[in-house]
């Protein structure tokens, strides 16, 4: 039988979310010109409040005649439908296109998408617009059976069957029998005629089928929370809104004048809701009935993640409650596929792949993947894409995560979410460290030893390619599960997690901010763990992330702490790392002589260690400190010793870096001989410098190694070879766009000062002038004194060959101050003598320089180390 109930008349019009939400529950009876029934035949998921109730009007007949009126029993089209215009043109697209083809089967379009999408105000929309072609009827039924009713057990096909057949005018008076009786009415009533039927909320395939007629002139609507994928249908996956419809949809419920005045607040409105229209309709409803609230009132409530769904809820049913619109689908799934779900709630990851699915069922990657996959169907979770490995990525709506997180804190004791959350940080744990042993081996320990790979290791990551690519695609997700192993406490997971990711970030210099966070994690877990050789292991990780941001200071007090530690403990070789490391922040704060004694001590330790592979990567850091120092020989003989090891032993990547560290000697060579007039001996040194930079070049495109081709980009850019200028402009110019979309801030500035270098080659001097003083400030920002000295005094020079003596004697002073405050006599004395012709030009005094003089002013600074420092060498 079908289920009917009269209606009750109701006065008045409802005012704000009643206007959009009450249409679902009540209907203006006593405002039609006709008498009215109501078949109530259950609620839908619906976007702002359409109706869930199938109407059929009755209409008047004409004595004697005995015709049945065609029923009419689509639902009212929604006051506020919004955002659809796209959607519905592509479907009158595909019904047109339909129609004309004529096909010997009715066409069927399946709407799918989550619950509080608004597929039902959508389908209902589009029904009504096309209904005129069917002018022997539309037909209505809500196949979800009725709220709480969650898999349409109750409605079996018959019913269906049977109240389509009485809507048609057939007299059932007698037992029309089973299911198949049944249809041969429906097929005999359905023949010949263009009826409309639309099917709301169906849960499976099998409820539908029967209900198709084979009539071609009829057509079939479907609404459905998953895919049904039905016979000559059309299936669609309707989206969530876009802001720009969200925040429509929240003007026209909450007032237009409402929104404009604070957009910002409708737009966060809007995000909160995850852009689902269920939900901003609740908000707009809300907003609607209290007049003393705004926009930010409400977004201020929204934020508060615990109570969020509260927030949401106006009512118990899926038309009315966000929460209960989600609870629709979750009940519906398996037991095995909720406690999934529950348990990806716990986890603050942004998305996941299939092994963290069976990581936290404790089942393998293929069983978690299916259940995934399930609640893909279901609507609950959607795939974000597959990554740069080709590993399908899930993620939860942010509503439905909430909704997850609330069933496990209610349903799963303590121990159990817990071990399941272990399980996965250790998942990612086993995957980080293998990537980053096989990223960079010799960070995990001594190059001459083989390091048995970490237990679990995962197939597959051999190799630093593989190893970029799988941290290009989990960077997020593993810098979430560091936050979330610290957050619960799990300073095992957090410390070995965080180690992993410090070394792949330092291998590939990426993720600058983020790296630098994660050091302090992994500092803080070490304490808490009270492991003095990790707790040494992570200043060592935390002076590199402050090196690499001009903190020489405190990564030389971190990097001095780890020392004592590892001395203490009797680990050489993690001493002479720390050594090494020393050194380095010597040298990056300008204070080349102490840092030429720690790295002399750190190439001996690693000697006596037995690690070629260190100490030769040492032996280049000693050669640009040389090359800053001008000792032209003995840079070029530690960069090739150490090129020497690297090709011996087959280690491409440091070859790369090393030819271009051989490559800055060889043009700083080149440029000494141009100025002593020895040209056809410069050319050739040129030459053989611009090689090395070409190799290290290629070599670091080829493996894809951005910031590292970057880094040979700007050296390339900084040769000063008269007879390439343009080309070496266009090199530093290309390496300061790679660092930018790296986020690499020191490197953008010392690619600004090469910058500078190369325009004032090529005779540009307004042009070097604003580069350099960009340098200058961005230095200085990021707290390199040296550097912010280097770039204040050649901005200096620079403006003294302007005419801008006083601008210039400034830029000197202050560049003479630093260099003193830091100790650094060769900055000092250079410093002095732009000041003091600055302060000769002021003065009056027109003494020419000396030959030497002017070939430095025509490129002053190059002598002071002409390719940089190793700011984050790895």
């Amino acid at each position: 039988m079908t289920r009917s109930l009269a209606a009750p008349a109701v006065a008045g019009l409802l005012a704000g979310v009643a206007s959009v939400l009450a249409t679902s529950t009540e209907i203006l009876a006593d405002q039609l010109e006709t008498p009215m029934r109501i078949v109530i035949v259950g609620v839908s998921s619906v976007l702002a409040g359409v109706t869930t109730w199938a109407t059929s009007r009755e209409r008047a007949v004409e004595p004697g005649r005995d015709e049945t009126p065609s029923p009419t029993q689509l639902p009212p089209i929604i006051a506020h439908f919004t955002g659809r215009t796209e959607v519905l043109a592509d479907l009158h697209r595909w019904f047109a296109a339909h129609r004309r083809r004529e096909p010997g089967t009715p066409p069927v379009l399946t709407i799918y998408g989550q619950g509080g999408v608004g597929k039902s105000a959508l389908a209902t929309r589009f029904a009504h617009e096309v209904a005129g072609h069917f002018p022997d009827g539309q037909l209505y039924f809500d196949l979800s059976g009725g709220v709480g009713e969650s898999d349409g057990a109750r409605i079996r096909p018959e019913e269906v069957l049977a109240g389509f057949l009485r809507a048609l005018g057939v007299r059932l008076t007698t037992d029309p029998g089973g299911l198949r009786e049944l249809q041969t009415l429906w097929r005999t009533w359905t023949s010949g005629k263009r009826i409309l039927i639309f099917l709301d909320n169906a849960q499976r395939t099998e409820q539908v089928l029967d209900l198709i007629p084979p009539e071609p002139r009829c057509a079939v609507i479907v609404t459905s929370r998953r895919p049904l994928f039905l016979r000559n249908h059309h299936d669609i996956r309707l989206e969530v809104f876009t802001e720009a419809q969200g925040v429509e949809l929240l003007a026209r419920l909450a007032g237009g004048d409402r929104v404009a005045a604070d957009l910002e607040s409708a737009r966060e409105i809007v995000r909160l809701c995850d852009h689902l229209p269920l939900a901003i309709s609740i908000c707009g409803g809300r907003l609607a009935t209290r007049p003393s609230w705004t926009p930010r009132d409400l977004a201020e409530r929204l934020r508060d993640e615990r109570r969020r769904l509260d927030h949401l809820e106006v009512g118990r049913q899926v038309d009315t409650s966000v929460r209960a619109s989600v609870q629709l689908s979750y009940e519906a799934c398996t037991e095995l596929q909720r406690r999934l779900l529950r348990m990806l709630g716990l986890l603050t990851v942004p998305d996941v792949s299939a092994w963290a699915a069976g990581a936290l069922l404790d089942t393998s990657e293929l069983d978690g993947a299916d259940q995934l996959e399930a609640l893909v169907d279901a609507q609950l979770a959607e795939t974000s894409g597959s990554d740069v490995t080709g590993q399908t990525r899930y993620r939860l709506h942010d509503l439905v995560r909430l909704y997850a997180r609330e069933q496990a804190l209610r349903s799963d004791p303590q121990p159990v979410r817990r071990a399941a959350i272990e399980r996965f940080l250790s998942g990612y744990r086993r995957r980080a460290e293998a990537y980053a042993t096989s990223r960079w081996p010799q960070d995990w320990s001594r190059s001459g030893v083989r390091r048995r790979p970490p237990a679990g290791a995962i197939p597959g990551t051999a190799g630093q390619a593989a190893a970029s690519d799988w941290f290009a695609a989990e960077w997020l997700g593993l810098l979430a599960a560091v936050h979330l192993a610290r957050d619960r406490h799990m300073w095992e997971q957090a410390w070995r997690i965080g180690r992993a990711y410090c070394s792949l970030c330092h291998s590939m210099r990426a993720f600058w901010a983020d790296w630098r966070g994660v050091a302090e994690i992994t500092y803080e877990a070490a304490k808490e763990l009270g492991d003095e050789r990790a707790i040494g292991i992570a200043l060592l990780e935390r002076a590199t992330a402050a090196g690499n941001y001009g903190n020489a200071a405190h990564a030389r007090a971190d990097a001095e702490q780890a020392l004592e530690i590892f001395e203490r403990l009797g680990e050489a070789w993690w001493a002479a790392r720390a050594m090494r490391t020393i050194g380095m922040t010597y040298f990056n704060d300008g204070s080349l002589d102490r840092g030429e004694t720690h790295l002399l001590d750190a190439i001996a330790a690693f000697q006596a260690a037995d690690d070629p592979w260190w100490r030769a990567r040492t032996q280049r850091n000693l050669a640009e400190l040389r090359l800053a120092q001008h000792a032209h020989d003995a840079a070029r003989e530690h960069a090739e010793q150490a090129l020497a090891v690297f090709q011996r032993n087959g280690n491409r990547y440091s070859e790369a870096q090393t030819q271009r560290v051989l490559g800055e000697v060889l043009a700083a060579e080149a440029r000494a001989l141009l100025e002593r007039g020895e040209e056809r001996e410069a050319a050739a040194r040129f030459t053989l410098a611009e090689n090395a930079l070409r190799f290290a070049i290629q070599a670091f495109r080829d493996r894809r190694e951005t910031w590292e081709e970057a880094r040979a980009l700007r050296a390339a850019g900084s040769v000063g070879n008269p007879a390439n200028l343009l080309q070496e402009h266009q090199h530093v110019r290309d390496a300061k766009e790679m660092l930018e979309r790296l986020g690499d801030s020191w490197g953008v500035a010392r690619a600004e000062y090469a910058e500078g270098h190369a325009l004032h080659r090529r005779g540009r001097l307004p042009a070097a002038i604003e580069a350099l003083r960009r340098a200058a400030d961005r230095f200085a920002e990021l707290g390199d004194r040296w550097w912010q000295a280097r770039s204040l005094r050649t901005l200096a020079a620079f403006l003294l060959e302007a005419g801008r003596t006083v601008g210039a004697r400034d830029m000197a002073a202050t560049a003479l101050d630093i260099y003193t405050g830091i100790g650094n006599a060769g900055g000092i004395a250079r410093a002095r003598a732009v000041l003091d012709r600055a302060e000769a030009a002021l003065g009056g005094r027109r003494d020419g320089p000396s030959p030497g003089e002017e070939r430095r002013r025509r490129n002053p600074g190059e002598e002071e180390a002409p390719g940089g420092t190793p700011k984050r060498d790895p």
